[in-house]
C-alpha cells in the first residue's frame, strides 16, 4: 500500500493572529504543520510501521518555506515529499479547496497512491472540503472525521471508525484506493527525535510549479472582507439569585 498524505503550512495554533485589510497578517508570524495534517502523517507512519504500507509520501502546496513543513513530516517518518510551489495564499484568500483537490488529484494519479490521508480541516480556513472534493474527483470511496483506522483483508480494505454528531460509526472500505480525513481522536502525533530530524534533511523533496500543472487555480469565491470579532463586553457581578434572574429576564431576554 502506498500512502499519500496532504500536509499544510498554517499559522501556528498558539499565535494570536493580526487582521489587516487583506486578511490575516502572515509576515513575521510563526508557521507550523497544521495539527490535523500532523495526525494524518502520524497515522500513515503507523500503518507503515505495522507493515500495512510500503511507502508514505507527504505533499504540500505553498511557497518555498513549505519545505520546512515537509521536513517535519519526513522527520516523523514519511519517506519522501512532493512540494507544489505557488505564491498564492493558501488560507482561502487565494488557493481554495477545489483547486487544492485538483492538484492533489494530479499527484495521486501520478504516484498511483492506494490511500490518501488528509486532516479533516486546516485551522486557517476551517473549510473541511478538500478531502471530500478529492474523493469526488478521483471517483473513490471517502470517509471523513476518522477516529480509528484498522486494515482488513490482508491490507486490501479498511474498517474506519468516524465521529458523528450522535457518537461514532464504523464503515468498511472493501477495496482501495480511498480518501480518509483524520480527526483529533485518531492518535497523538510523535515528537521527532534528533536523529530523525537530521535524517529528514537528506530525504528527497520533489518540486513542481503549480502553474505548470495545467490546472485552473483561480478562486471560485471572492472574500469581500475580513475583520476581527467585536470585543466581548465585561461581565457583571450580581449580589443574589433574584438579581441574576431579573437581569436574565429583563436585560438579556434570555428567559421568559
Amino acid at each position: 500500500m502506498r500512502i499519500l498524505v496532504g500536509v499544510k503550512r498554517v499559522v501556528d495554533y498558539a499565535v494570536k493572529v493580526r487582521v489587516g485589510k487583506s486578511g490575516v497578517e502572515l509576515k513575521n508570524v510563526k508557521m507550523s504543520l497544521n495539527p490535523f495534517c500532523e495526525i494524518a502523517v502520524e497515522e500513515a507512519v503507523r500503518l507503515k510501521e505495522s507493515k500495512h504500507a510500503t511507502e508514505v509520501i507527504a505533499c504540500s502546496i505553498g511557497p518555498k518555506k513549505c519545505a520546512d513543513t515537509l521536513k517535519t513530516a519526513m522527520a516523523m517518518g514519511c519517506d519522501r515529499s512532493i512540494h507544489i510551489i505557488t505564491d498564492m495564499r493558501t488560507d482561502y484568500m487565494g488557493l481554495q479547496p477545489l483547486s487544492v483537490a485538483k492538484i492533489l488529484q494530479n499527484v495521486v494519479m501520478k504516484e498511483k497512491a492506494d490511500l490518501v490521508l488528509v486532516g479533516k480541516q486546516s485551522i486557517d480556513s476551517d473549510c473541511g472540503q478538500t478531502g471530500p472534493m478529492l474523493a469526488g474527483l478521483l471517483g473513490v470511496p471517502q470517509i471523513t472525521f476518522a477516529s480509528k483506522i484498522v486494515p482488513t483483508g490482508d491490507g486490501l480494505g479498511l474498517d474506519v471508525e468516524r465521529e458523528t454528531d450522535a457518537g461514532t460509526e464504523t464503515i468498511n472500505i472493501s477495496s482501495l484506493p480511498a480518501v480518509i480525513s483524520c480527526d483529533l481522536r485518531l492518535n497523538v502525533p510523535r515528537y521527532p527525535k534528533l536523529k530523525s530530524i537530521i535524517a529528514a534533511k537528506k530525504k528527497k523533496i520533489e518540486k513542481i510549479v503549480a502553474e505548470d500543472m495545467g490546472i485552473d487555480l483561480e478562486p471560485m469565491n471572492e472574500v469581500v472582507e475580513v475583520y476581527e470579532p467585536s470585543a466581548r463586553e465585561a461581565g457583571v457581578l450580581v449580589n443574589n439569585v433574584d438579581e441574576l434572574l431579573d437581569k436574565l429576564r429583563n436585560e438579556a431576554s434570555a428567559i421568559p
